[in-house]
């Protein structure tokens, strides 16, 4: 059987602020949580049972989800980009070591 897994108030008040900006999907995505989880905090945050305490927390506290969000998607987009780019390099790689080691047996070159 799974383990279920708790999750604070702060970080349900987050996801719920997260699903409300991303869409539900998307944010039980991102986060890795189960859609039926997210969509019960927001039932319940619609309902009163989470407070999502608007105006009340400190700004910091209240977008510092969706900042990890970017900056994890900054990040990705970068490691991607950079493991584009030493694909290319090894192809690259694999093709001048290819042309070399053939010109060195066209030419009778070998190793004794």
């Amino acid at each position: 059987m799974a383990e279920q897994r708790q999750y604070d108030d702060e970080y349900k008040v987050q996801a719920v602020r997260l699903a409300e900006k991303i869409g539900h999907s998307k944010t039980a995505e991102e986060l890795g949580i189960p859609k039926n989880t997210l969509y019960g905090w927001v039932r319940k945050a619609r309902f009163g049972y989470i407070n999502l305490g608007r105006g009340t927390q400190s700004s910091e506290s209240s977008m510092s989800l969706v900042e990890e969000l970017i900056a994890l998607r900054k990040k990705s987009r970068y490691l991607e980009k950079a493991n584009m780019r030493l694909q290319e390099e090894n192809e690259i790689l694999a093709d001048a070591a290819a042309f070399f080691a053939a010109n060195r047996r066209k030419s009778g070159k070998t190793k004794e």
